[in-house]
């Protein structure tokens, strides 16, 4: 089968596409998945680079998201059978950008009828991101105020929907080329971040989403009242010590995320699009063999929604 795979960490040039590749034999609790596609977060670059170096060290199969069909069931029977689409999360040293992958069970959900599967593939990363930051640490509520940075990202555009389902009077950051996509996803108000200033605003916020991090989860504190909910889910930047001494000094509460696989937060996320409150948006879709491509576009920042490899498996 054909895999990426890295031999070194560094920039683009260590992407390699992997032609012979053995298919993966599913262990204990796991199944196998045909990928279809597999979505491309900042995590996967950040793997490359070897900022991230918890997964090992390489030779490193690259990818988070995946999306695809089982082709074989686990060996005691559970819950997914044969020809069942579904969606979820491959951790390195496998990675998903790979035309077979083995996944526990605990890691995916079905794919709803209404999702494509480069749409699928775009939603587990940022999804379980979205959800378990607003849902699970925020446990935001209806008519609260809900401030999303960077809202129309990977996490941000995900984390709108999220809050407008739940009843949330949100508020999005984006540049100036992205305030129409703001307003076509339900913001209340769409906030070009460089003019005004958004850090400059009166009123105070519920909750604050920001997947930026370094300076801006710092001024973000001042925008909360007191018993307010700052969820930070990159968690670098400033000095984390200061800022966990400013949020506790102003009453709010600080969460430092990162995401879990989860199938019950995954099928939440299938209902919510289910019911056609959540849908992803496909900024662009790659075929796997310029996945290099598709990492140094996520690594520059700036993309709307979601980044996509397409994966045809032979």
């Amino acid at each position: 089968m054909r895999s990426i795979l890295i031999r070194s960490f560094g920039g683009p040039g260590v992407v390699e596409l992997a032609e012979v590749m053995p298919v993966p034999q599913p262990g204990p609790g796991q199944v196998l998945v045909r990928v279809a596609a597999a979505g491309v977060n900042p995590a996967d670059w950040r793997i490359r680079a070897g900022e991230v170096r918890r997964l090992g060290e390489p030779p490193l199969g690259l990818g988070l998201d995946v999306a695809g069909t089982i082709v074989a069931e686990t060996a005691e029977g559970g819950r997914f059978r044969a020809g069942d689409r579904v969606f979820g999360v491959v951790v390195p040293p496998q990675g998903s950008f790979a035309e077979y992958v083995a996944v526990p069970e605990t890691a995916l959900a079905l794919t709803p009828d209404c999702l494509e599967d480069a749409e699928a593939a775009a939603l587990p990363v940022a999804g379980l991101t979205a959800w378990q930051a607003l849902v699970g640490a925020a446990r935001v509520l209806t008519g609260e105020r809900v401030l999303v940075h960077a809202a129309a990202g990977g996490i941000g555009h995900l984390a709108v929907q999220i809050a407008k389902a739940h009843g949330a009077h949100v508020v999005g950051t984006a540049g100036a080329a992205n305030q129409a996509f703001l307003r076509a996803l339900g913001v209340d108000e769409a906030v070009d971040y460089r003019t005004p200033d958004v850090f400059a605003r009166s009123e105070r916020f519920d909750v604050a989403l920001d997947p930026l991090s370094g300076a801006n989860a710092l001024r973000s504190l001042d925008l909360l009242r007191p018993g307010g909910r700052l969820v930070d889910v990159r968690g670098t930047g400033v000095d984390r010590t200061g800022l966990r001494e400013r949020a506790e000094a102003g009453g709010v509460e600080l969460t430092e995320l990162y995401f879990r696989p989860d199938a019950a937060d995954l099928g939440a996320l299938a209902d919510l699009a289910a019911r056609g409150a959540l849908r992803p948006h496909l900024g662009r879709v790659l075929p796997l063999e310029r996945a290099a491509e598709a990492l140094a576009e996520v690594e520059r920042g700036h993309a709307r929604g979601k980044v996509v490899l397409s994966v045809a498996a032979g």
